[in-house]
Protein backbone atom coordinates (compact mmCIF):
# COMPACT_ATOMS: atom_id res chain seq x y z
CA UNK A 1 0.00 0.00 0.00
CA UNK A 2 1.32 3.44 -0.98
CA UNK A 3 2.16 5.74 1.91
CA UNK A 4 -0.39 8.53 2.43
CA UNK A 5 0.84 11.91 1.27
CA UNK A 6 1.40 14.17 4.25
CA UNK A 7 -0.55 17.42 4.46
CA UNK A 8 0.52 20.75 5.90
CA UNK A 9 -2.00 23.57 6.44
CA UNK A 10 -1.16 27.26 6.71
CA UNK A 11 -3.12 30.29 7.90
CA UNK A 12 -2.57 33.99 8.56
CA UNK A 13 -4.24 35.81 11.45
CA UNK A 14 -4.50 39.31 12.89
CA UNK A 15 -3.60 42.44 10.95
CA UNK A 16 -2.09 42.15 7.48
CA UNK A 17 1.52 43.14 6.94
CA UNK A 18 3.84 43.21 3.93
CA UNK A 19 5.67 39.89 3.70
CA UNK A 20 2.81 37.46 4.33
CA UNK A 21 2.32 36.50 0.69
CA UNK A 22 6.06 35.90 0.11
CA UNK A 23 6.09 33.63 3.17
CA UNK A 24 3.10 31.72 1.83
CA UNK A 25 4.69 31.24 -1.58
CA UNK A 26 7.93 30.00 -0.06
CA UNK A 27 6.06 27.56 2.19
CA UNK A 28 4.18 26.08 -0.75
CA UNK A 29 7.26 25.70 -2.93
CA UNK A 30 9.24 24.06 -0.13
CA UNK A 31 6.32 21.81 0.79
CA UNK A 32 6.04 20.53 -2.76
CA UNK A 33 9.78 19.95 -2.86
CA UNK A 34 9.25 17.72 0.19
CA UNK A 35 6.20 16.00 -1.38
CA UNK A 36 3.67 17.55 0.99
CA UNK A 37 0.13 18.47 0.08
CA UNK A 38 -0.71 22.04 1.14
CA UNK A 39 -4.02 23.48 2.30
CA UNK A 40 -4.54 27.20 2.82
CA UNK A 41 -7.01 28.06 5.58
CA UNK A 42 -8.93 31.23 4.73
CA UNK A 43 -9.64 33.96 7.30
CA UNK A 44 -7.22 32.76 9.95
CA UNK A 45 -8.64 30.81 12.87
CA UNK A 46 -12.06 31.91 11.62
CA UNK A 47 -11.74 29.44 8.76
CA UNK A 48 -11.30 26.49 11.10
CA UNK A 49 -14.13 27.71 13.34
CA UNK A 50 -16.61 28.21 10.51
CA UNK A 51 -15.76 25.07 8.55
CA UNK A 52 -18.81 22.77 8.61
CA UNK A 53 -17.70 19.18 8.02
CA UNK A 54 -21.19 18.19 6.87
CA UNK A 55 -21.33 20.87 4.15
CA UNK A 56 -19.10 20.36 1.07
CA UNK A 57 -19.59 23.99 0.06
CA UNK A 58 -18.18 25.07 3.41
CA UNK A 59 -14.86 23.49 2.55
CA UNK A 60 -14.70 25.47 -0.67
CA UNK A 61 -15.32 28.70 1.26
CA UNK A 62 -12.69 28.18 3.93
CA UNK A 63 -10.03 25.86 2.50
CA UNK A 64 -7.92 26.39 -0.62
CA UNK A 65 -5.64 23.66 -2.03
CA UNK A 66 -2.35 25.40 -2.75
CA UNK A 67 0.21 24.57 -5.42
CA UNK A 68 2.93 26.39 -7.32
CA UNK A 69 0.53 27.85 -9.87
CA UNK A 70 -1.80 29.24 -7.22
CA UNK A 71 1.00 31.10 -5.42
CA UNK A 72 3.34 31.80 -8.35
CA UNK A 73 2.91 35.59 -8.33
CA UNK A 74 1.56 36.35 -4.85
CA UNK A 75 4.95 37.43 -3.49
CA UNK A 76 4.78 40.57 -5.63
CA UNK A 77 2.10 42.17 -3.45
CA UNK A 78 1.46 42.95 0.18
CA UNK A 79 -1.32 41.67 2.40
CA UNK A 80 -2.42 38.03 2.53
CA UNK A 81 -4.34 36.36 -0.27
CA UNK A 82 -5.66 33.85 2.29
CA UNK A 83 -7.37 36.75 4.09
CA UNK A 84 -7.31 37.12 7.85
CA UNK A 85 -9.40 37.59 10.99
CA UNK A 86 -9.05 38.18 14.71
CA UNK A 87 -11.13 35.12 15.61
CA UNK A 88 -10.18 33.18 18.74
CA UNK A 89 -11.93 29.77 18.69
CA UNK A 90 -11.38 29.48 22.45
CA UNK A 91 -13.40 32.65 23.10
CA UNK A 92 -16.32 32.92 20.67
CA UNK A 93 -18.99 35.46 21.57
CA UNK A 94 -22.60 34.33 21.18
CA UNK A 95 -23.27 36.47 18.11
CA UNK A 96 -20.21 35.01 16.35
CA UNK A 97 -21.04 31.33 16.88
CA UNK A 98 -21.67 29.78 13.42
CA UNK A 99 -25.29 28.73 12.88
CA UNK A 100 -24.42 25.05 12.50
CA UNK A 101 -22.74 25.05 15.93
CA UNK A 102 -25.56 26.75 17.84
CA UNK A 103 -27.14 23.44 18.82
CA UNK A 104 -23.81 21.87 19.75
CA UNK A 105 -22.41 21.91 23.25
CA UNK A 106 -19.18 23.97 23.44
CA UNK A 107 -16.13 22.58 25.20
CA UNK A 108 -16.61 25.18 27.92
CA UNK A 109 -18.04 28.62 28.52
CA UNK A 110 -16.47 31.59 30.25
CA UNK A 111 -17.53 35.20 30.55
CA UNK A 112 -20.24 34.78 27.95
CA UNK A 113 -17.92 33.17 25.38
CA UNK A 114 -17.68 29.59 24.14
CA UNK A 115 -14.60 27.43 23.56
CA UNK A 116 -14.79 25.44 20.31
CA UNK A 117 -11.25 24.05 20.29
CA UNK A 118 -12.47 20.44 19.97
CA UNK A 119 -14.38 21.48 16.85
CA UNK A 120 -11.20 23.02 15.41
CA UNK A 121 -9.23 19.85 16.17
CA UNK A 122 -11.94 17.72 14.56
CA UNK A 123 -11.79 19.91 11.44
CA UNK A 124 -8.02 19.53 11.20
CA UNK A 125 -8.41 15.76 11.47
CA UNK A 126 -11.21 15.81 8.90
CA UNK A 127 -8.94 17.68 6.47
CA UNK A 128 -6.15 15.17 7.03
CA UNK A 129 -3.74 17.84 8.29
CA UNK A 130 -0.50 16.47 9.73
CA UNK A 131 0.96 19.83 10.77
CA UNK A 132 -0.26 23.42 10.89
CA UNK A 133 1.85 26.53 10.28
CA UNK A 134 0.34 29.64 11.86
CA UNK A 135 1.58 33.09 10.83
CA UNK A 136 0.59 35.89 13.17
CA UNK A 137 1.25 38.13 16.13
CA UNK A 138 1.08 37.24 19.80
CA UNK A 139 -2.74 36.94 19.75
CA UNK A 140 -2.87 34.59 16.78
CA UNK A 141 0.08 32.59 18.05
CA UNK A 142 -1.39 32.32 21.54
CA UNK A 143 -4.12 30.11 20.06
CA UNK A 144 -1.49 28.16 18.13
CA UNK A 145 0.15 27.53 21.50
CA UNK A 146 -3.23 26.29 22.79
CA UNK A 147 -3.42 23.75 19.95
CA UNK A 148 0.11 22.64 20.77
CA UNK A 149 -0.94 22.02 24.36
CA UNK A 150 -3.83 19.97 23.02
CA UNK A 151 -1.27 17.79 21.24
CA UNK A 152 -1.64 19.04 17.67
CA UNK A 153 1.59 19.65 15.68
CA UNK A 154 1.98 23.40 15.21
CA UNK A 155 4.82 25.63 13.98
CA UNK A 156 4.63 29.42 14.37
CA UNK A 157 5.95 32.30 12.28
CA UNK A 158 5.89 35.74 13.99
CA UNK A 159 4.55 38.72 12.12
CA UNK A 160 3.44 42.14 13.30
CA UNK A 161 4.31 45.64 12.22
CA UNK A 162 4.65 46.55 15.93
CA UNK A 163 7.53 44.03 16.25
CA UNK A 164 6.28 43.08 19.71
CA UNK A 165 6.12 39.26 19.73
CA UNK A 166 8.12 38.16 22.76
CA UNK A 167 11.10 35.90 22.08
CA UNK A 168 12.17 37.27 18.70
CA UNK A 169 14.13 40.35 17.70
CA UNK A 170 12.16 40.65 14.47
CA UNK A 171 8.64 40.08 13.15
CA UNK A 172 7.63 40.09 9.49
CA UNK A 173 6.24 43.49 8.49
CA UNK A 174 8.19 45.76 10.81
CA UNK A 175 10.87 47.00 8.41
CA UNK A 176 8.36 47.98 5.73
CA UNK A 177 6.17 49.78 8.29
CA UNK A 178 9.13 51.82 9.52
CA UNK A 179 10.37 52.50 5.99
CA UNK A 180 6.93 53.76 4.96
CA UNK A 181 6.67 55.91 8.08
CA UNK A 182 10.06 57.53 7.52
CA UNK A 183 9.18 58.28 3.89
CA UNK A 184 5.79 59.79 4.76
CA UNK A 185 7.32 61.87 7.57
CA UNK A 186 9.94 63.31 5.22
CA UNK A 187 7.26 64.03 2.61
CA UNK A 188 5.16 65.81 5.22
CA UNK A 189 8.03 68.19 5.97
CA UNK A 190 7.30 70.11 2.78
CA UNK A 191 3.77 71.00 3.89
CA UNK A 192 4.73 71.59 7.52
CA UNK A 193 7.55 73.89 6.43
CA UNK A 194 5.58 75.68 3.74
CA UNK A 195 2.76 76.53 6.17
CA UNK A 196 5.00 76.96 9.25
CA UNK A 197 3.02 74.49 11.34
CA UNK A 198 3.53 71.80 13.93
CA UNK A 199 3.00 68.35 12.39
CA UNK A 200 1.57 65.55 14.54
CA UNK A 201 2.01 62.10 12.99
CA UNK A 202 0.11 59.23 14.60
CA UNK A 203 1.55 55.75 14.03
CA UNK A 204 0.28 52.26 14.77
CA UNK A 205 1.70 50.70 17.93
CA UNK A 206 -0.64 49.27 20.56
CA UNK A 207 1.47 48.54 23.63
CA UNK A 208 4.92 48.89 22.13
CA UNK A 209 6.19 52.28 21.04
CA UNK A 210 8.94 50.91 18.82
CA UNK A 211 7.39 52.10 15.55
CA UNK A 212 7.17 55.66 16.88
CA UNK A 213 10.62 55.51 18.45
CA UNK A 214 12.48 54.01 15.49
CA UNK A 215 10.61 56.08 12.88
CA UNK A 216 11.40 59.25 14.82
CA UNK A 217 15.03 58.19 15.28
CA UNK A 218 15.54 57.49 11.58
CA UNK A 219 13.64 60.50 10.26
CA UNK A 220 15.05 62.98 12.77
CA UNK A 221 11.75 64.40 14.02
CA UNK A 222 11.82 66.74 17.00
CA UNK A 223 9.83 64.67 19.52
CA UNK A 224 8.38 61.17 19.81
CA UNK A 225 5.63 59.92 22.11
CA UNK A 226 5.70 56.20 22.88
CA UNK A 227 3.25 53.81 24.53
CA UNK A 228 5.55 53.05 27.45
CA UNK A 229 5.91 56.62 28.78
CA UNK A 230 2.89 58.82 29.64
CA UNK A 231 3.50 62.44 28.64
CA UNK A 232 2.78 65.90 30.03
CA UNK A 233 0.90 67.75 27.29
CA UNK A 234 1.86 71.21 28.54
CA UNK A 235 5.53 70.26 28.61
CA UNK A 236 5.26 68.73 25.13
CA UNK A 237 3.62 71.88 23.78
CA UNK A 238 6.42 74.03 25.19
CA UNK A 239 9.09 71.77 23.69
CA UNK A 240 7.42 71.84 20.27
CA UNK A 241 7.06 75.60 20.19
CA UNK A 242 10.76 75.89 21.08
CA UNK A 243 11.59 73.41 18.30
CA UNK A 244 9.52 75.46 15.87
CA UNK A 245 11.22 78.72 16.79
CA UNK A 246 14.70 77.24 16.51
CA UNK A 247 14.00 75.83 13.05
CA UNK A 248 14.91 78.23 10.23
CA UNK A 249 11.86 76.93 8.34
CA UNK A 250 9.66 77.58 11.42
CA UNK A 251 8.03 74.16 11.82
CA UNK A 252 8.25 71.19 14.19
CA UNK A 253 7.23 67.52 14.09
CA UNK A 254 6.23 64.89 16.64
CA UNK A 255 5.39 61.21 16.17
CA UNK A 256 2.73 59.66 18.41
CA UNK A 257 2.25 55.95 19.04
CA UNK A 258 -1.47 55.10 18.96
CA UNK A 259 -1.06 53.51 22.40
CA UNK A 260 0.44 56.65 23.97
CA UNK A 261 -1.37 58.44 26.79
CA UNK A 262 -1.12 61.62 28.83
CA UNK A 263 -0.01 61.51 32.46
CA UNK A 264 -3.11 60.60 34.44
CA UNK A 265 -5.03 59.95 31.22
CA UNK A 266 -6.20 56.86 29.41
CA UNK A 267 -5.34 55.18 26.14
CA UNK A 268 -7.67 56.30 23.36
CA UNK A 269 -9.81 53.24 22.55
CA UNK A 270 -13.17 52.68 20.88
CA UNK A 271 -15.53 49.91 19.78
CA UNK A 272 -16.14 46.48 21.23
CA UNK A 273 -13.36 44.25 22.53
CA UNK A 274 -12.24 41.61 20.05
CA UNK A 275 -11.80 37.93 20.87
CA UNK A 276 -8.40 38.66 22.40
CA UNK A 277 -9.67 41.42 24.68
CA UNK A 278 -8.53 44.40 22.58
CA UNK A 279 -10.52 47.45 21.55
CA UNK A 280 -9.52 49.49 18.52
CA UNK A 281 -6.92 52.17 19.16
CA UNK A 282 -6.58 55.54 17.52
CA UNK A 283 -7.31 59.16 18.17
CA UNK A 284 -4.54 60.16 20.56
CA UNK A 285 -3.03 62.15 17.69
CA UNK A 286 -6.21 64.23 17.47
CA UNK A 287 -6.13 64.83 21.22
CA UNK A 288 -2.48 65.91 21.04
CA UNK A 289 -3.13 68.14 18.01
CA UNK A 290 -6.04 69.97 19.59
CA UNK A 291 -4.23 70.43 22.91
CA UNK A 292 -1.02 71.67 21.29
CA UNK A 293 -2.97 74.14 19.15
CA UNK A 294 -4.80 75.43 22.23
CA UNK A 295 -1.62 75.74 24.28
CA UNK A 296 0.65 77.24 21.61
CA UNK A 297 -1.66 79.03 19.22
CA UNK A 298 0.18 77.35 16.34
CA UNK A 299 -1.66 75.83 13.43
CA UNK A 300 -1.37 72.05 13.25
CA UNK A 301 -1.03 69.43 10.53
CA UNK A 302 -2.39 66.14 11.85
CA UNK A 303 -1.66 62.98 9.87
CA UNK A 304 -2.73 59.49 10.92
CA UNK A 305 -0.65 57.05 8.87
CA UNK A 306 -2.44 53.93 10.18
CA UNK A 307 -3.06 51.42 7.37
CA UNK A 308 -0.67 53.16 4.98
CA UNK A 309 2.13 51.71 7.15
CA UNK A 310 1.04 48.14 6.48
CA UNK A 311 -0.21 48.41 2.90
CA UNK A 312 1.59 47.59 -0.32
CA UNK A 313 4.55 45.41 -1.22
CA UNK A 314 7.26 44.50 1.33
CA UNK A 315 10.74 45.97 1.31
CA UNK A 316 13.82 43.81 0.80
CA UNK A 317 14.34 43.06 4.49
CA UNK A 318 10.80 41.83 4.97
CA UNK A 319 11.17 39.71 1.82
CA UNK A 320 14.38 38.21 3.19
CA UNK A 321 12.93 37.39 6.60
CA UNK A 322 9.64 36.10 5.17
CA UNK A 323 11.48 33.72 2.82
CA UNK A 324 13.80 32.50 5.55
CA UNK A 325 11.15 32.08 8.24
CA UNK A 326 9.03 30.07 5.80
CA UNK A 327 11.94 27.81 4.88
CA UNK A 328 12.75 27.29 8.56
CA UNK A 329 9.13 26.44 9.34
CA UNK A 330 9.06 23.79 6.63
CA UNK A 331 12.40 22.42 7.89
CA UNK A 332 10.79 21.92 11.31
CA UNK A 333 7.74 20.22 9.80
CA UNK A 334 9.89 17.92 7.68
CA UNK A 335 11.96 17.02 10.75
CA UNK A 336 8.83 16.19 12.73
CA UNK A 337 9.38 19.03 15.21
CA UNK A 338 6.39 20.99 16.53
CA UNK A 339 5.48 23.45 19.23
CA UNK A 340 8.23 25.76 17.94
CA UNK A 341 8.37 29.37 16.74
CA UNK A 342 10.97 30.48 14.23
CA UNK A 343 12.72 33.68 15.23
CA UNK A 344 15.73 35.97 15.01
CA UNK A 345 17.87 36.40 18.11
CA UNK A 346 21.09 38.40 18.07
CA UNK A 347 21.06 38.46 14.28
CA UNK A 348 20.87 34.65 14.05
CA UNK A 349 17.95 32.56 12.83
CA UNK A 350 16.74 30.17 15.53
CA UNK A 351 13.63 28.41 16.75
CA UNK A 352 12.27 28.43 20.29
CA UNK A 353 9.31 26.88 22.15
CA UNK A 354 6.07 28.52 21.05
CA UNK A 355 5.24 28.93 24.73
CA UNK A 356 7.98 31.59 24.84
CA UNK A 357 5.50 34.18 23.56
CA UNK A 358 3.56 33.82 26.83
CA UNK A 359 6.58 34.41 29.07
CA UNK A 360 6.93 38.16 28.85
CA UNK A 361 6.07 41.43 27.13
CA UNK A 362 8.29 42.98 24.50
CA UNK A 363 8.53 46.72 25.08
CA UNK A 364 10.92 49.58 24.32
CA UNK A 365 13.98 49.59 26.58
CA UNK A 366 13.18 53.06 27.90
CA UNK A 367 16.33 53.71 30.01
CA UNK A 368 18.57 52.77 27.08
CA UNK A 369 16.68 54.24 24.14
CA UNK A 370 14.37 57.07 25.23
CA UNK A 371 14.77 60.44 26.91
CA UNK A 372 11.77 60.66 29.24
CA UNK A 373 12.43 64.35 29.98
CA UNK A 374 12.79 65.49 26.38
CA UNK A 375 10.34 63.06 24.72
CA UNK A 376 12.72 61.93 22.01
CA UNK A 377 14.88 58.93 21.07
CA UNK A 378 18.14 58.70 23.01
CA UNK A 379 20.24 56.17 21.16
CA UNK A 380 23.89 56.40 22.12
CA UNK A 381 25.39 53.00 22.76
CA UNK A 382 24.38 50.23 20.37
CA UNK A 383 27.25 47.79 20.89
CA UNK A 384 25.77 44.37 21.59
CA UNK A 385 22.20 45.41 20.76
CA UNK A 386 20.08 43.68 18.07
CA UNK A 387 19.65 45.38 14.72
CA UNK A 388 16.38 47.08 15.73
CA UNK A 389 17.81 47.98 19.15
CA UNK A 390 15.66 45.87 21.47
Amino acid sequence: MAERQKTVAVLTGGGDVPGLNPALKTLVYRAFDNSYRVLGIRRGWGGLLNLDRSDPDSRDRFVIPLDRQVVRTVDRTGGTFLHTSRTNPAKVAGAEVPDFLRGAEPDSTQGGTCDYTNHVLANLEHLGVDALIAIGGDDTLSYAERLHREGFPVVAIPKTMDNDVYGTDYCIGFSTAVTRSVNFIHNLRTSAGSHERIAVVELFGRNSGETSLISAYLSGVDRALISEVPFDIEKLAQLLIEDKRSNRSNYAMVTVSEGASMIGGQIEEYGQEDAYGHKKLGGIGVVVSEAVKRLTGSHIIYQQLSYLMRSGAPDSLDLMVAFNYANMAMDLVAEGMSGRMVCLQGGTYRHIPISSIMQGLKRVDVPELYDTLEYRPKVRHVLGKPMFLY
